[in-house]
């Protein structure tokens, strides 16, 4: 099952699927916290979901000084030291467990790393970067992934802060390796009452499990929090205003702390971008019908082909074919070559990570012809990438923290299974292959152990410096009328668009962003108005 609203870098997930797809050679994409106003009426998309939008007023500043309570956070000095990779330093900064009582018996170890400017030319000051998730690790992302054009590393001390709750920064831990084996096998397109009553009793013990291994860190991994840390180290690092790259979720992380601190806020790039203003519900139809997009336009790539495993008719047809191939595995699972089948819930988790991004099309109509014929063993391995499960079946933190952070920006998108019978029908109409699947995925928060904090809300950030918005018309995670709205919000934004398929945009091979990009960090001058590009 896909964790609601996991919004993954591109980057990462090709990285991940490479290495997946290299074993079997040798043989084995939120909500916010206390935002400002109450949420108003809301209105209907095509499909007829409910959305959420805020009331008018929109997440509000905190103030500019900064409180004495929270000055020795501000004033700390890091001690940096080797990564171990080359070029770059980390060092641990602190921050309080909760901001409305600060306490160094509670305080938080954060990782920062950085790679510090190469020259030539004057030093611009440190440019951040967050990758999304909610949950992935910004270290990783900016040692291993993140776009660094020799001009931007030239002038900007790179620089990457896990969050709260993620990865190396007091990670979030919730269930055994085992037990996430058994949790990813779970179906969610159940098709009877026991098995809907054994979808909730997975959600159940995921949240107890959480509960049980970080009930202390729950209540505090909110995108506020996040954003608040993000200002606290600008003020350590020394810059006065803060540049910043952040894709997917990432976005959202940039835009709340544009919204809370706009007159600390400098170039800030977000690529991908959600909408702020949306409920939980809105958000996973959104993306249903974003996941939809982006596989008509693989199917309608595959069709063209003589060995498209799905037919040579049309997309439509291809995602019926699809859709059999699910059917076959929910009712006998396929042999791997290991102690785990690919189950429904898997082969679907694979498909959905080959569709961020075009260039993992390839592999996914290889394995497809595989599944058909028996063989799950590509598509488990897609599938094992978007979870971050090592070869040694070792999970990755970002499966725990994205649900934590998710369930505590918004409230549960269903209460209950009756609610998501009630809402198949519009799930189905935006995705005829997946809607079933998101649907029910989209229950997990129902059972969370800690209540929501945030609701839907508007970002304006006014006062904010010049703001770039980045939007892909095909992307499947972060539909680009959530980019629209964003910019649309934001006081101070330009839209930059990519006209093309796949997650994100910046660093993926259009010289017409990137340059776009690289000219607003490099001199502060954002595109055009209504810019686009191929």
């Amino acid at each position: 099952m896909q964790p609601s609203r996991l919004l993954r870098t591109p980057a990462a997930a090709a990285a991940a699927a490479a290495a997946a797809l290299a074993l079997l050679i040798s043989g084995c994409s939120s909500g916010s916290s206390s935002p400002g106003g109450a949420p108003s009426p809301g209105r209907t998309n095509d499909a007829g979901t409910e959305r959420q939008a805020s009331d008018g007023s929109p997440l509000a500043p905190l103030p500019l000084a900064v409180p004495a309570n929270l000055r020795p956070y501000y004033d700390q000095k890091l001690s940096w030291h080797d990564c171990g990779v080359a070029g770059f330093q980390c060092a641990t900064m602190k921050a309080p467990l909760d901001y409305a009582n600060p306490s160094a018996a509670t305080d938080l170890q954060l990782a920062v790393a950085r790679r510090q400017a190469t020259g030539p030319g004057t030093r611009l000051g440190s440019l951040m970067v967050n990758p999304g998730g909610p949950g992935g690790s910004a270290i990783d992302y900016l040692q291993q992934y993140a776009p660094q054009p020799a001009a931007i590393r030239a002038r900007y001390d790179m620089v990457a802060m896990d969050p709260r709750g993620v990865a190396r920064s007091e990670p979030i831990e919730c269930l055994s390796n085992q037990q996430m084996d058994r949790f990813t096998q779970t179906d969610t397109t159940p098709d009877t009452p026991a098995e809907v009553n054994q979808l909730v009793t997975a959600y159940r013990n995921f949240a107890k499990g959480c509960e049980a291994h970080s009930g202390k860190l729950l209540p505090h991994v909110s995108t506020i929090e996040a954003a608040r840390d993000m200002d606290i180290l600008r003020g350590v690092l020394g810059d006065r205003k803060l540049t910043y790259v952040g894709a997917s979720y990432g976005t959202f992380l940039g835009a709340t702390y544009a919204g809370l601190f706009p007159s600390h806020s400098g170039r800030l790039v977000l690529d991908g971008a959600m909408d702020p203003s949306l409920n939980s519900r809105a958000i996973n139809i959104d993306q249903t019908a974003g996941f939809n997009t982006a596989f008509l336009a693989f199917a309608a790539d595959c069709v063209k082909k003589k060995d498209c495993p799905l037919g040579n008719k049309n997309p439509e047809d291809a995602g019926k074919q699809l859709s059999a191939l699910f059917k076959k595995l929910d009712a006998q699972p396929e042999d791997t070559g290991q102690d785990r089948k690919l189950t429904e819930s898997l082969a679907t988790t694979g498909v959905i990570a080959a569709m961020y991004d075009q260039g993992a099309w390839s592999e996914l109509r290889e394995y497809l012809a595989q599944a058909q014929s028996g063989n799950g063993r590509g598509l488990l391995a897609l599938s094992d990438s978007y979870y971050e499960r090592k070869s040694d079946g070792h999970y990755a933190n970002q499966m725990y923290a994205n649900p934590a952070v998710n369930c505590l920006d918004l409230a549960p998108a269903f209460t209950g299974p009756d609610q998501v019978r009630a809402a198949l029908p519009a799930f189905r109409r935006a995705s005829p292959v997946f809607g079933d699947n998101f649907a029910w995925s989209a229950l997990n928060c129902a059972y969370w152990p800690v209540k929501h904090t945030g609701t839907p809300h508007r970002i304006e950030a006014k006062g904010a410096d010049p703001i770039v918005v980045v939007g892909t018309t095909r992307d499947p995670a972060t539909p680009y009328t959530w980019a629209k709205g964003l910019a649309a919000q934001l006081s101070s934004a330009t839209l930059l668009t990519y006209v093309g398929d796949g997650h994100t945009a910046y660093g993926r091979g259009s010289d017409c962003i990137d340059t776009a990009i690289n000219t607003y960090l490099l001199e502060g001058t954002p595109p055009a108005k209504n810019k686009r590009c191929t």
